[in-house]
Parts: C-alpha cells; sequence; structure tokens
C-alpha cells in the first residue's frame, strides 16, 4: 500500500477532521486575508537574509546537557538503590521478576502470533557446513529475510543460536556478521542470522535502482521509528518481535536442541541481544557485543543512538543495561565490549559488576561474564572467539582454540529473494502499519473538548503541577544593539523548574535593565519558532504582532532548548541533524517520560505565569512553527491566555503519522497522543473558548524542517 502524498495547505480539512467544525470557523481560524497577520510573510526570520546580519544569541548553550545528565543521573540512583538493597537469594528472584516487568511496561504489548510461511529460497552447500536463504512473516504480510547456518557433520541435535545485525547497509551480508554466524556452524552450531529493518533486503524506503532512497540503516531507523511514537508504538519492539518470530521458526528446525537457544549481535545488534534477553525467556545464553554500557555514560559522552535504542520511560522505570541482561538470569550471558569503542567500556565494567552480585546471589557467579576486546567497535575476532568459548561451555559443544579458517560469501548468494529486495515480493512496510494503527485509532477516537481535553493534555504530556507562585527569573546584562523594532529590551532567564530556564525578551521604548515592568494589564508572549532573537529582528510576523497591538507589552520567548539555549552538544553545529542535538535531547526525554513538547508547554505555562503577577491579566498568545505546538497546549490551559495566534502550526499529529516522508523532528512528537486526541481538538476548544483563535498558513507533515 503507498503512502498518501504528502498534504498540500488546502488538503487540511480533510486530513485533519477540523471540516467538522465548519467553513465560517475555519476561515477565522485562518485569519482574515486582509489582516497585517495573515499577509506576514511565510518565511520564518531564520531563513529570512537580515536574520545573518548578527550572530544567533545562545547564552545558555550547556543548559539541556546539564538538565539531561541531572535527570539520568538520578534515573540510575534510584536504580542503584534497588540493586544494593538486595541482600539475599529471594530479594534477587524478586528483582529478576521486576525488572522483567518493568521492561514489558516500556516495550509494549506484543502482538499474537501468526502463521510465518517460511520458505526456503536458496541452499548453499560449504564444507562442514550449509547455508539456507529464508523469508518469513513476522507479521502478516511482513517479510524478514535471513541466512540460516546450519552445521553438517554434527551428530544429533546442535544448539540454535539467533544472530542479529548491526547498522550494516547490507545486514546480514556483512563481513563481521557472516563471520560469526560461519564461526558458529563451523564449531557445531546453528545461527539464523537475520535483516534488520531498513537494511540488507528489507530497505523500507525504495528508490528505482532497488536501493534506499534514504541511505539505508540508520536513517531509515529514525524516519520511520520517530512518528510510530504518536500511535503508541516503539521501534525497539519491532526489532524485538522480528528476533522472537526468527526464534520461533529455529526452534520449528528437526536439528536444533531446543535446549540450548542463544543471542548474539553487535553495535546495533548488540542493542537488539540485550532488547531480547530482556524480552524472549526462551533463550538459555546471551553475547551482546559493543553496546552494553549504561544510560548515564551514553547520556553524559553525548551519544545520540537510534530510535530503537532508546526504550520510553525506561529511565522512568529505573532501568539501566544491566537489568535486560538480569532479566534473564541465572542464565549464561557474556557481555563483549573493546577497549577503543566510542560506548563507554567503564559503563561495561559497571553493568558487569552489578550483575555479578545478582549472579552471586542467585548462585551463579560464573555465569556472567565481562570480556574487554583489544580493538574499536566491531565484532571483531576476539570477541567472536570469547562468545564461542562462552557459549561452547554452556551448551557443552566446546568451541576451538582459535576461530577456524572462513570463507566470506558473496552478498548475491545469501539474498532470500528474487531481485534482492523483500518490498520486489510484495512485503508491507513497517510504515504502513504506522498508517494502519493512525487510521483506527482515528476511525475510534472521539473528539474531546472542555475540562475532558485539558485533563488528556496534562496527563498524555506529563506537565507537572505548576507552583502556587510565580517563577524567580535572572535579569541578563544587555549585550548591546540586537536591531529589535524598539530601542530598548531586557532579557530574562524565566527559571521554569530547578536550572531550567526560557529566556523572555521584553521590548521597551526605552532603557530597561531592571526586573518586569508592571502596570499594564496587556501584553503579547511570542513563543519562537527557532530563534527569538532573530525573529525580533527581521520577522514580519513579529512585527505585524506588535504592529496590531501598540498598547500592549511585548515579550518574546525562547523555551528550553531553543535559540538562546540552542544546545551545542553532539558534535559541532549538530543541532539539526538526524542525530543531532534537538534528537538526543527528545529521545532521552521520552526515556524519561517526559516528552520535550511537555517541558515547553511548562516553560510557557511558568512565563504565563510570571507575566500574570506582573500585572498582565490580558495575554495575546501568539506562536510560530516548532513554537505554535507549546503556545497552542499552553493556551488551553491558562486562564490568562485571552487570545491566540498561531502561525505555520502543525495541522495534526495523525498527518505526521500517515505520510512516510514527515518532515517533523522527534521534539515535536508526543508518545500516545493519538489514542487520546489530536491537534484539531485542540483548536477546535481554542475557538470555542472564545479565544479568538487565529490559525495563519498552517504547515502540514512536509513543511516541518523551514
Amino acid at each position: 500500500m503507498d503512502s498518501p502524498a504528502l498534504p498540500r495547505r488546502r488538503d487540511f480539512l480533510q486530513t485533519t477532521g477540523l471540516g467538522l467544525i465548519g467553513w465560517p470557523a475555519l476561515q477565522s481560524f485562518f485569519g482574515s486575508t486582509g489582516s497585517a497577520l495573515a499577509q506576514s510573510s511565510a518565511a520564518p526570520a531564520t531563513a529570512a537574509a537580515g536574520a545573518t546580519t548578527l550572530p544567533q544569541l545562545n547564552r545558555f548553550p550547556r543548559m539541556m546537557q546539564d538538565w539531561l545528565v541531572t535527570e539520568v543521573r538520578a534515573a540510575e540512583q534510584r536504580g542503584n538503590a534497588r540493586r544494593e538493597a538486595l541482600k539475599t537469594k529471594v530479594d534477587a528472584e524478586a528483582y529478576v521478576k521486576s525488572v522483567q516487568q518493568r521492561i514489558r511496561d516500556c516495550f509494549g504489548p506484543l502482538p499474537e502470533k501468526t502463521p510465518l510461511n517460511a520458505k526456503v529460497t536458496k541452499t548453499l552447500e560449504r564444507e562442514g557446513y550449509r547455508i539456507e536463504n529464508i523469508v518469513f512473516e513476522s507479521r502478516p504480510g511482513y517479510l524478514v529475510t535471513g541466512n540460516l547456518y546450519l552445521p553438517t557433520a554434527a551428530k544429533g541435535k546442535v544448539p540454535g543460536v539467533i544472530g542479529v545485525c548491526g547498522h550494516s547497509l547490507n545486514g546480514k551480508a556483512a563481513e563481521a556478521y557472516q563471520s560469526f554466524a560461519q564461526g558458529l556452524a563451523r564449531q557445531g552450531q546453528a545461527c539464523f542470522l537475520i535483516d534488520p529493518v531498513g537494511q540488507g533486503e528489507r530497505f523500507q524506503y525504495l528508490n528505482e535502482k532497488l536501493g534506499s532512497r534514504l541511505g539505508g540503516g540508520t536513517s531509515e531507523h529514525n524516519q520511520m521509528g520517530v512518528p510510530q511514537a504518536l500511535v503508541g508504538e516503539f521501534l525497539g519492539t519491532w526489532f524485538v518481535w522480528d528476533g522472537i518470530r526468527a526464534l520461533d521458526y529455529l526452534i520449528t528446525r528437526p536439528e536444533i536442541d531446543t535446549k540450548h537457544l542463544g543471542i548474539t549481535g553487535n553495535s546495533g545488534g548488540g542493542t537488539q541481544t540485550t532488547w531480547l534477553c530482556g524480552m524472549e525467556p526462551r533463550f538459555t545464553m546471551g553475547a551482546p557485543s559493543c553496546f552494553v554500557t549504561t544510560f548515564r555514560r551514553d547520556a553524559e559522552n553525548e551519544l545520540p543512538q537510534d530510535m530503537e535504542q532508546c526504550p520510553p520511560r525506561v529511565l522512568a522505570q529505573d532501568l539501566d543495561h544491566c537489568d535486560f541482561l538480569a532479566a534473564m538470569a541465572p542464565k549464561p550471558v557474556i557481555i563483549l565490549a573493546q577497549e577503543k569503542d566510542f560506548f563507554d567500556n567503564r559503563g561495561s565494567t559497571e553493568s558487569y559488576e552489578r550483575l555479578k552480585k545478582l549472579y552471586t546471589l542467585l548462585g551463579k557467579p560464573e555465569n556472567i561474564q565481562l570480556h574487554i576486546g583489544p580493538d574499536p567497535h566491531g565484532y571483531t575476532q576476539s570477541n567472536r572467539e570469547a562468545m564461542y568459548k562462552f557459549f561452547g561451555k554452556a551448551t557443552g559443544v566446546p568451541a576451538a582454540a582459535a576461530e577456524p579458517a572462513l570463507v566470506i560469501e558473496k552478498d548475491e548468494e545469501l539474498l532470500c529473494t528474487p531481485k534482492g529486495q523483500v518490498a520486489e515480493s510484495g512485503s508491507r512496510t513497517l510504515m504502513s502499519f504506522t498508517r494502519e494503527k493512525a487510521e483506527a485509532l482515528a476511525a475510534k477516537r472521539k473528539p474531546l473538548s472542555g475540562e475532558a481535553l485539558r485533563k488528556a493534555v496534562r496527563e498524555v504530556l506529563r506537565l507537572p503541577a505548576l507552583a502556587e507562585t510565580a517563577p524567580d527569573y535572572r535579569i541578563l546584562r544587555s549585550v548591546g544593539q540586537r536591531k529589535y523594532p524598539t530601542k530598548g529590551y531586557c532579557t530574562y532567564a524565566v527559571e521554569t523548574e530547578p536550572s531550567v530556564f526560557a529566556l523572555v525578551t521584553r521590548l521597551s521604548d526605552e532603557a530597561l535593565t531592571s526586573r518586569l515592568p508592571r502596570g499594564q494589564s496587556k501584553a503579547v508572549l511570542y513563543i519562537s519558532h527557532r530563534s527569538a532573537d532573530a525573529e525580533l529582528r527581521s520577522d514580519p510576523f513579529v512585527k505585524a504582532l506588535m504592529a496590531a497591538a501598540p498598547d500592549a507589552a511585548f515579550f518574546a520567548c525562547d523555551v528550553r532548548g531553543m535559540g538562546d539555549s540552542q544546545p551545542d552538544t553532539c558534535g559541532a553545529n549538530q543541532f539539526l541533524g538526524r542525530y543531532g542535538s534537538h534528537y538526543f535531547y527528545a529521545a532521552f526525554s521520552q526515556m524519561l517520560d517526559r516528552p520535550l513538547p511537555g517541558q515547553r508547554a511548562h516553560d510557557v505555562l511558568r512565563v504565563l505565569q510570571l507575566l500574570a503577577a506582573a500585572g498582565h491579566t490580558e495575554v495575546h498568545l501568539a506562536g510560530q512553527g516548532w513554537g505554535a505546538l507549546p503556545a497552542a497546549f499552553a493556551a488551553l490551559l491558562s486562564p490568562e491566555v485571552k487570545q491566540v495566534t498561531l502561525k505555520h502550526a502543525l495541522t495534526s499529529f495523525h498527518e505526521l503519522a500517515i505520510h512516510e516522508d514527515q518532515q517533523w523532528p522527534a521534539a515535536v512528537m508526543v508518545p500516545q497522543v493519538l489514542q487520546h486526541f489530536d491537534l484539531p481538538d485542540c483548536y477546535a476548544d481554542l475557538q470555542t473558548r472564545e479565544c479568538n483563535l487565529s490559525l495563519i498558513e498552517p504547515w502540514t507533515a512536509a513543511d516541518g524542517m523551514k
């Protein structure tokens, strides 16, 4: 099923459901075509030529990183406290059950098992082993490709291992992954090595040459994985399910000894191995390579990872990498790390030490091991040999003293499909499932309004209760002439929660270096798209807002992580990168169960509290682009807001879920939102509350990175 084309603005009614409100109301949403606001330029100031005449202010570039480290350390301390409280075998057994349940809570319910419809499409006979090329359905119509390496000299049944691949473009055909699968088979253990989605024969975004039009691997993973959150799905669960169904197939084979079932993989495959240790109790041994460390080390080292490597709510559940391995304790597990890896092996050692205590309490200290190879990131020979030896001891099938000589197959020999891509064999795409679920949720979701909507918004955004008193703030020293529309200005760092600031600039016709002025009941609060500093200088929308309310105090706000607090982490100039800092904090925020849109809405609500305390009882709240989202949520929840204007606001979350090429960042995704409400509910409620809502030039799924 093809993805629908990315929508045009005129398709807004049909795709969001706002058509139910009625055309007259929608005309008021979009603003009068003759108004100055509606006629303001479509391009935000960050794209305008004038915005580059001065460097964008960024006085708090480490704020988000400092906040993240504080939160992740707190989660680690809570987890360590649980682990340190274990004193007896009974305590340890209860802990294992606890982590199993908490992991399942993070990964969500698994689908029902359906027929695998497995087919062997080709067999390669080799000396001492053979390779069978296999296709099966992990879900109806959703094809998985894999190579089954089977020993041919063994007498009787042999141990079976599921092999999962890291982020190799050619998936199971990558030399390192062929090597460990073949090495196992040459030493008497079977290995079923499968392609991950988005790699090998499972590209989801095909071009005309049957390659990936996104580049495959990590780029496909995040493009398909980011919007899954909207419908309550997690990409890691899809990886896990493929591994579970691969195991279902493996144990149907008469050659396999089902008393000995292993799982191993490297890098992204190390991730899958770790998650599968936590989710699949039939595995009897595990060997994750080049992944296991601690979430704190990843956060402190500013290491962004794929969406499937960031389980939702995992840190809120006080879980760490070690806990996924603890879930199968006291079964044999070896952590494979590398001395020169970017996955910090200090964390690997910390995970091992935590598990050593648990395994000792369970009476099996010998079943947990750590091997740190001498190499950079990768499933190199040293680590493969450590895995062979460990699995050999666990199964009673001794490994050779050294890895046997290997013969690496050409990629085409290992293809399971006629043209080398499952899409050409009629496979559904992962995105089609996301779209299907979004449509099903839309069909059964009832419109929300009033207090029911506000309650849902608070819960889904994970908004904390607002303090009864207005927030404190710092008065920042002037940085000189910024070419703003007024002669004077002052920026206030409003502390919306401990050590987190919304940067609010108050324009003034005279010099301003003191606390917030009082005496005006009317105020305009503008929430920037990317930078209040740049947009104050040259954005026509800002100028129109000011011109429309000459008797109102004017404030421009950067919520956390934007503009004056845009992070400079995760490498140089990486804010907007696919794995840049904006993505990094969005992903970790989902792991903390504090979605970034909720954090930013909280910032706006706290600023509104501050304005109310300064006497501003009639607030016109305006937002643009990315800033329109927290502005809309805050407007729903704040009694101070009397008028709302949103330019380039996202039309609906539903659009992002149904369009496979959607262009909005992870930072706007609200987990599970479409199970409860959508943005048209919010816009309709604001309209019925007589907030004088205007939606100007709304942005659709294609527009989110402008």
